[in-house]
């Protein structure tokens, strides 16, 4: 539910967006990877805070030098966690998408 309604809203802000992984549907973790254009691309994964909640953090960013490192470690990643759901938001400041999610 919660992965299509990601969809959905970048989609109708003008972003594109797509499932690059499909994990466990009732408790898959979600990792988002955020691009511009292709380029620049973030990947973050909810994380456990010390006060109990689980916040959005950037786990990876791509290297200019080598960026097929960023695609390796999607790889791996998924390799890890067979239950992981992996989400590209192809749009200008992506992070906006997450944020209102993180919170609650």
């Amino acid at each position: 539910m919660e992965v299509g309604g990601l969809l959905r809203r970048v989609q109708a802000a003008g972003g594109f967006a797509m499932v690059l992984s499909k994990g466990e549907r009732d408790a898959g973790t979600l990792m988002v990877v955020i691009t511009e254009g292709g380029r620049n691309s973030r990947a973050y994964e909810r994380m456990p805070q010390l006060d109990g909640t689980r916040a959005w953090v950037l786990s990876r960013s791509q290297s200019l030098e080598n960026p097929h490192e960023f695609s390796d470690y999607l790889a791996n990643r998924g390799a890890q966690d067979p239950d992981l759901w992996v989400i590209e938001l192809d749009i200008a400041d992506g992070e906006r998408f997450i944020a209102p999610i993180a919170t609650s």
